[in-house]
């Protein structure tokens, strides 16, 4: 990418074809938007094919570059359309293609070479091992972690050969972007293929013991605005500034982008500029504003409990309402003809309206200043306490008037492609030709690749149950205890840590005669600063003879070096080797030389996100050999993906109470241990894992009464996660019998499994 010197390229949304304009206009260098029905923002209306080849061929013309968004994870289903999509926009030569899908990846590099391919921050991209990862994996780009503070950004592009872009402007997720079930577990609707219903914007109550009852938006982040520091980005190595805002007006995106121009344009020590485009970004009607994780790890103004996450300035919480008529104190000016918002804070409802009465002083007025104590009519009844925001003006809902709107018919432009409709089916054909045959039991006959993974031989009783079972902890010390259950578990998965590694250094003569059925995970989470120490645990542990590892982040690959590492080059060789050897640094600058060079296991958790075949064929070639399926994951889509690929090594946990949402935030107003409530009164309990802060559900989800139809799809093994979790006897005793299938738990989530993943 060819960037002007001191200037870093100036990324803005489009969500309409309006914004699309509106951008160009004001001196986006770049824009990016969704295909359709296959981004992150899948709630917004969809462009047609036709409109994205028109609006390529703008571009073109008026030198902006365009990065089409496919940024959500893929059913099985969906991959077909996948396929013709990208001939699509190979055909139109664009710019680079955002992604998040590893299947949707496997297809680029095999089938579209010609694709520059840039990874979304849907892949939580948090470290310097995940940056140089995705570069020996062909991506162009990196779009870093929404979570980085400057220095950490600096620390990643100086080991980096790929592009860094990072979000300036815009939304912030409450969670690491890629690590958030929380949408798709509260009915299905899956953060991350785009149709979040943000739960972190709602209310919520503190029950149980601690500091009362108190209520509040607890994970309600404010919106992200960097433009002081673009000149601290740039020295970091930023080369990319992404506006956030697909779901945003026309008019926000433009007034954003002439901000960010301005400034960049004068240059950093130009404060009539600076102060000019800040007072623009007021205009913008965003949230609240915060410099996010850019100048401190735990940002103390990132939220505003006591605020809900409307977009608007805030004018105030009504006094007293009746019927629809309410008074207030202004905290900023209005006048008849602006556009407000109703926030009810009990239900959650808002209602847009123009406001059309306003009384200042018990006399009608046209407007009323700050501070000014009013009353106005509202659309509907409102309650004490109801918070009001001002969302547009009348001037600037005046001025979008006399703008002519975009007509499509402007950016409709003739599709020739896939032009050659025949390479299209025959690559349809050769991902699912000999489609897996199922018998009339359920049983798969037979399927059309085969991930090869190490053997791992059962030591106990496989007999009793009809799948084999994984065993998660996090705890060493509990080990006895759930080594004693009435059924034993095939493999022990320990998730390492600070913890359970000091637990080991005094332990491992207890657990020596485990090496053989141990599994070392990682977790999904590894900040630079934590590298060392891994890298440390991890040689040590394989010169003791642990040679099972189960990584909770791609990059993690990095602490392994294969003897043919699966790159961009390598698709179409057909894999890597199991073989491989830790890096040899201990993380002290020193060189060390393993004990001996290691047939290590790798196995992928559920947080890489595999929805469909595509993604665990190319784990298997990079040398994942028993990869999780995404455990929210649906059964259709389950049985989708073992028709076309054996599950003999592929997992699915099926037990646990997993983490909604990871997020790095720890919010002085958070009450670590104790349970909050939403409006609907589904209960959650808020902890700290390691330095990161998760939220549970109260109670498991539980798919162990599904384990004879599991393995019956082909399901090769299972996994009880009891991490976050302390059983005492009688609890392991009915866990046991659910895993027989002896007892059946009542009242458990099954997750998506029974629904529909949306």
């Amino acid at each position: 990418m060819t960037v002007k010197k001191n200037k870093m390229e100036l990324l803005a949304p489009a969500g309409t074809l309006e914004a699309f304009e509106v951008a160009i206009e004001q001196g986006a260098d770049a824009v990016y938007f969704g295909v359709p029905h296959l981004n992150a923002r899948a709630l917004t209306k969809h462009f047609s094919m036709a409109e994205v080849a028109g609006m390529v061929a703008h571009a073109g013309k008026a030198g902006v570059k365009v990065f089409p968004a496919m940024n959500s994870l893929v059913r099985e289903d969906d991959i077909p359309r996948v396929v013709e999509i990208l001939a699509m926009l190979e055909e139109m030569r664009v710019d680079g293609v955002i992604i998040q899908d590893l299947g949707i990846y496997y297809l680029i590099r095999k089938y579209f070479p010609g694709l520059r391919m840039h990874a979304s921050t849907l892949f939580a991209a948090h470290n310097s091992m995940a940056v140089r990862q995705f570069g020996q994996m062909g991506f162009d780009r990196v779009v870093l972690a929404r979570e980085l503070t400057l220095d950490e950004i600096g620390r990643i592009a100086r080991t980096s050969s790929v592009d860094i872009e990072v979000f300036v402007h815009g939304a912030l997720c409450f969670a690491f972007s890629g690590l958030c079930l929380f949408s798709s577990y509260l009915g299905g609707k899956s953060g991350l293929r785009g149709r979040c219903v943000q739960p972190c914007r709602r209310r919520y109550t503190w029950h149980g013991k601690g500091k009362g009852r108190s209520s509040g938006y607890f994970f309600s982040m404010n919106d992200l605005q960097g433009i002081e520091l673009i000149q601290k980005l740039s020295d970091a190595g930023v080369v990319s500034l992404k506006i956030e805002g697909r779901m945003r007006s026309a008019r926000y995106v433009g007034v954003v982008v002439k901000a960010y121009r301005l400034v960049l344009d004068a240059g950093p020590d130009d404060k009539d500029a600076l102060a000019a485009a800040c007072e623009l970004l007021r205009e913008a009607m965003g949230r609240k504003t915060t410099t996010g994780y850019f100048l401190n790890p735990q940002p103390s103004d990132a939220i505003s409990p006591h605020h809900s996450g409307n977009t608007g300035l805030f004018l105030g919480k009504i006094s007293k309402c009746r019927g629809k008529r309410a008074s207030l104190i202004l905290k900023e000016p209005v006048r008849i003809g602006d556009r407000l918002r109703l926030h009810q804070e009990r239900s959650g409802e808002r209602d847009s309206f123009t406001l059309k009465k306003l009384n200042l002083g018990g006399k009608q007025a046209d407007e009323a200043g700050k501070g000014g104590s009013v009353s106005m009519e509202l659309p509907v009844p409102a309650g004490s306490g109801d918070s009001l925001y001002l969302v547009d003006t009348r001037e600037q809902r005046a001025g979008n008037r006399k703008k002519v709107s975009v007509k499509s018919g402007r950016y409709q432009k003739t599709v020739k492609v896939p032009a050659n409709r025949e390479r299209v089916d025959q690559i349809i054909k050769n991902l699912f030709k000999d489609q897996a045959v199922v018998g009339k039991h359920g049983q798969r006959q037979r399927s059309t690749f085969r991930p090869r993974g190490g053997k791992l031989k059962s030591r106990t009783r496989r007999g009793r149950l009809p799948v084999s079972w994984w065993l998660r902890v996090d705890d060493l010390a509990a080990l006895k205890k759930y080594q004693n259950m009435d059924v034993l578990p095939d493999r022990v998965v320990v998730t390492l840590d600070e913890n359970t590694w000091s637990q080991f250094l005094k332990m491992r003569r207890q657990v020596a005669h485990l090496e053989r059925n141990m599994i070392w995970a990682l977790p999904p989470v590894i900040f630079d600063n934590d590298e060392s120490f891994y890298r440390n645990a991890i040689s040590r542990l394989i010169n003791s003879g642990f040679d099972k590892w189960q990584i909770g982040h791609i990059g993690q690959l990095q602490f392994f070096e294969p003897e043919a590492r699966f790159g961009h080059r390598d698709v179409r060789s057909g894999g890597a080797s199991r073989r491989c050897a830790l890096n040899r640094s201990n993380g002290s600058g020193k060189q060390r030389k393993p004990r001996d060079v290691q047939k290590c296991v790798i196995i992928g958790d559920y947080s890489l996100n595999a929805l469909n075949s595509q993604a665990l064929r190319v784990l298997d070639e990079m040398g994942v050999s028993m990869g999780q399926v995404a455990v929210e994951t649906d059964k259709g889509n389950l049985k989708d993906i073992f028709m076309h690929t054996t599950g003999a090594k592929a997992g699915l946990t099926v037990y646990g109470t997993i983490p909604l949402f990871t997020a790095r935030l720890a919010g002085g107003h958070f009450q670590y241990g104790r349970i909050f409530v939403s409006p609907k009164e589904e209960e959650f309990v808020l902890k700290k894992s390691r330095d990161l802060t998760v939220a549970l559900p109260r109670k498991p989800f539980s798919l162990l009464s599904r384990l004879s139809e599991l393995a019956g799809m082909g399901l090769g093994y299972c996994v009880v996660d009891l991490c976050r979790m302390r059983l005492g006897r009688r609890e392991l005793d009915s866990l046991a019998g659910q895993l027989t299938g002896k007892n059946r738990a009542r009242g458990l989530s099954s997750f998506n499994y029974n629904g529909h993943l949306k």
